[in-house]
């Protein structure tokens, strides 16, 4: 086992500090719309470029361990909010780097961490109640489009696009991001359907920078119970390799051999395949089995209550779909080859279904089965010049998606840091008794303006000024317009965050600086010294040797002889692999001797 570094108390903090600012200064110079742009080698291609901070914060990896772990922990603060809402990972970084900052000024003047935690805790609790009383649902297109130009970086094409999308397959709908062949970004509708299933295996992926399995122009295979035996799933696997087209397997499950056997072709290449549990429960499950053998165009669903054994199955019991996109909890399938008049009399049988149908659960569950089947999936089709930007910008609409369906699900704040640096009244109000827990809370309430003081740098104006004269204005939607360089209502000027964004930054920034405040030892990985490298073969290391033996002084004169002796035969060996090689042993060891590197040799 490795030795182990250990740090203590302040130097252990200080050197977590370093990696925390590190990371966090990268990140927040993509903060607010003229935040700029980050540019990031990769091994293999164009470097990437984004304003993403999310994506900057991931790249990050810092030489000194301890440093590292710093880095590490608020990078967590980025991924996390980014997992949960989609966006503002730059607005957690700058939270979590405040509140570390000055909570770390506290402890080493003597404050208790712990209660200085708790304060902490109390002050978030009381902003993210503020927050939902300030909170405002979203109305309709408007504010979707413009929440999703705000979190594009001002782009008022995606914004559009994206508030268009949810007006065709509703709020709930499926929407997807995909590459276009062109220059312009569009936006179409096909027939599609998302489940949630996700792949059996993680061996089942094709790109690993989402860890999503793709399949395009796929054949599905749709079973209603287990596959474990291979000999069963043998002649359709040998059919659909034979077409050389992919094969997504959807099955109550799949284990055992089966699965052993579809990763094994998989990674051989022999067979593009992925496999999912079928969706839902019981007799539902087998109703939406066969809602997706109706939408991909396969006669029916592969079952032996059918008469159809899947040993005795054929391509053309398969459905098709035009693309089909796996990630681990979610299955979608595009451009599924159903035919329009089969699927609107299954669209018709759920309608009777729901009109039959007295439990609210039961017509809950029909509904979401006819949203599947009648909404469709929208897919914006991301046009650029060149490869790298069309990265950046396939990113930004991600980004926008994601805040938009955010805005949906908990309403909107004003943006521009508004918000949160209208809080800071909250937090003045709120009574704690414990004087180190009232100094958490004054922690919090100091960096609620942290993110509209960058905001506000970013775009070359004075953070401090800014700051005092939004603090001053008696309307909570009153800020500054970094796009404009104007003070107004922001959310008449359609400057607005999703308040799960604003909540799940802060909740999560306080969660990490706590952390890192009631720190007090850090064990990290001892680097180990280089080891010397060997000396050279080919008996160059004896020649070298013999410069050695022609600085020793003695003074015996047979003595001196001696050594004489030893250092003219350190150049037998080489003088002997070079006539061995039919060389001339006494011009090599002249042309050798001669150089001043010890490594060069024949």
């Amino acid at each position: 086992m490795a030795a182990k570094l250990l740090e203590f108390d302040v130097d252990a903090r200080a050197r977590l500090k370093r990696g925390v600012d590190m990371l966090a200064d990268a990140v927040k110079v993509t903060l607010g719309p003229k935040g700029r742009n980050v540019v990031i080698e990769k091994k293999f291609g164009n470097p990437t470029i984004t304003k993403d901070g999310v994506t900057v914060a991931k790249e990050i990896e810092l030489e000194d361990p301890v440093e590292n772990m710093g880095a590490q922990m608020v990078k967590e603060v980025a991924t996390k909010t980014s997992d949960v809402a989609g966006d503002g990972t730059t607005t957690a970084t700058v939270l979590a780097q405040a509140i570390y900052r000055e909570g770390l000024k506290s402890v080493t003047a003597g404050v208790n961490p712990m209660s200085l935690k708790r304060g902490i805790d109390k002050a978030v609790e009381a902003v993210v109640e503020e927050l939902k009383k300030i909170s405002v649902a979203t109305a309709g297109r408007k504010e979707i489009a413009q929440v999703g130009t705000i979190s594009a970086n001002g782009d008022h094409e995606i914004g559009a696009k994206i508030a268009d999308a949810m007006e065709k397959v509703g709020k709930d709908g499926v929407i997807t991001v995909e590459e276009a062949k062109g220059l312009e970004t569009t936006l179409e509708t096909v027939d599609g359907m998302q489940f949630d299933r996700g792949y059996l295996s993680p061996y089942f992926i094709t790109d690993p920078e989402k860890m999503e399995a793709v399949l395009e122009d796929a054949y599905i295979l749709i079973h209603d119970k287990k596959v474990s035996s291979m000999k069963d799933l043998l002649p359709i696997l040998e059919k659909v390799a034979q077409a050389g087209r992919p094969l997504l397997l959807i099955a109550e499950d799949v284990e055992g051999e089966a699965l052993a056997t579809l990763v094994v072709n998989k990674l051989r290449g022999t067979l593009k395949v992925c496999g999912v549990k079928a969706p839902g429960f019981g007799d539902r499950r087998k109703e939406m089995l066969i809602d997706i053998a109706v939408l991909t165009g396969a006669p029916q669903v592969i079952s032996e209550e059918m008469g159809l054994k899947l040993e005795n199955a054929t391509l053309n019991d398969l459905g098709q779909a035009k693309r089909i996109v796996v990630d681990k909890d979610n299955t979608t399938l595009v451009g599924g080859k159903g035919k329009h008049e089969r699927i609107q009399g299954r669209i018709k049988e759920i309608k009777a279904a729901i009109d039959k149908s007295t439990s609210d659960y039961d017509k809950e569950k029909l509904q979401e089965r006819l949203a599947k089947l009648a909404g469709g999936v929208a897919v914006i089709n991301v046009g650029a010049a060149t490869e790298t930007e069309m990265k950046e910008k396939k990113a930004r609409v991600e980004d926008a998606l994601h805040a938009t369906r955010a805005a949906v699900e908990e309403g909107i704040v004003p943006g521009g840091g508004v918000a949160l640096l209208w809080c800071q009244k909250t937090l003045e109000k709120v009574k704690i008794a414990d004087a180190d827990e009232k100094i958490g809370t004054d922690i919090v309430r100091r960096s609620l303006e942290e993110p509209i003081r960058w905001i506000t740098q970013n775009a070359g104006q004075e953070g401090s000024i800014v700051v005092e004269r939004v603090r001053e204005a008696k309307n909570k939607n009153f800020g500054y317009n970094a796009q404009t360089d104007t003070f107004e209502d922001l959310v008449a000027a359609g400057v607005i965050d999703p308040t799960k964004v604003t909540r799940t930054a802060l909740q999560n920034a306080a969660s990490i600086a706590g952390l890192l405040l009631t720190t007090e030892a850090v064990v990290a990985e001892k680097k180990e010294k280089e080891k010397t490298p060997p000396m050279p073969g080919g008996g160059v290391a004896l020649l070298w040797c013999q410069k050695t033996l022609e600085k020793v002084k003695i003074a015996d004169a047979d003595e001196k002889i001696g050594t004489d002796i030893v250092r003219r035969s350190l150049e037998e060996p080489i003088r002997w692999i070079t006539q061995n090689a039919g060389q001339e042993g006494s011009i090599v060891v002249e042309r050798v001797r001669e150089a001043k590197n010890k490594n060069f040799g024949y």
